[in-house]
């Protein structure tokens, strides 16, 4: 079993139909799956996008808002997700905390590992927002970093397919599910598994990745039990 895990969602994940915002039912759904973790034993940390709320790379792109400050924006977006994140955890009876790296002591604590470790202790669900507080890097970054500081077994990536492809199934009915691929692979041959920076992170520190559907109920279980069927590992 997976003792402790991280399960990073998309920011777009949480807006359903709408494209935009945060669908609550889509926030109670993610809750009661991280529930059924949590209730099996695990101690979880989560990540979550802001791609709902604004993206910095597309705030940035006609120049007008500077790249840092757009980036800035976007790490704003992942706190409001967050705090919204740790309402539906509350709200399903769980105790859950939300680590910012940027300071913001009305909304949420600071990140500070040793805190987190603690909440893992006490059984707690941690949620991380910000992402590494630093502009130009991703939150798929920030969630192999944060993983890796708090020595997860493995890093979840919660998306819209069951795994890895050779090329994008939405668009070629022939693609190919890859149920393991290497580190190595993912970035030479530009799988976008998750960007090139978090690949070479989680390929130094050997921290698998394991990459699912989060609309099929269960999932999530059957990878911190070991159950691989429904999912791609990149190691």
């Amino acid at each position: 079993m997976n003792k402790r895990v991280l399960v990073k969602f998309s920011g777009e994940a949480l807006a359903g139909a709408e494209g935009y915002g945060i669908d609550t039912k889509i926030l109670d759904y993610i809750a009661e799956e991280i529930k059924t973790l949590v209730e099996y034993g695990v101690e979880v940390a989560i990540v979550i996008g802001g791609g709902n709320i604004i993206r910095g790379v597309t705030a940035a792109a006609d120049g007008v808002i500077k790249r840092t400050s757009a980036d800035y924006m976007g790490m704003l977006g992942t706190v409001i997700n967050g705090v919204a994140m740790q309402e539906a955890l509350e709200h399903k009876g769980l105790s859950a905390r939300l680590q910012t790296a940027i300071k913001m002591e009305e909304i949420a604590e600071p990140f500070i590992v040793r805190k987190a470790m603690r909440h893992f202790e006490k059984g707690r669900v941690v949620i991380f927002g910000a992402g590494t507080g630093n502009p130009y890097f991703t939150t798929d970054t920030g969630a192999t970093l944060r993983a890796t500081e708090i020595g997860a077994s493995m890093l979840i990536k919660a998306t819209k397919v069951n795994g890895v492809y050779d090329k994008d199934p939405m668009k070629f009915p022939d693609a190919q599910k890859l149920d393991i691929l290497s580190y190595d692979r993912a970035l030479e041959d530009q799988i976008k598994v998750m960007d090139d920076t978090a690949i070479a992170l989680a390929k130094d520190n050997r921290l698998p990745i394991a990459v699912t559907n989060m609309n099929e109920q269960g999932n999530l279980l059957r990878i911190v039990k070991g159950d691989y069927s429904k999912c791609s590992i990149v190691k």
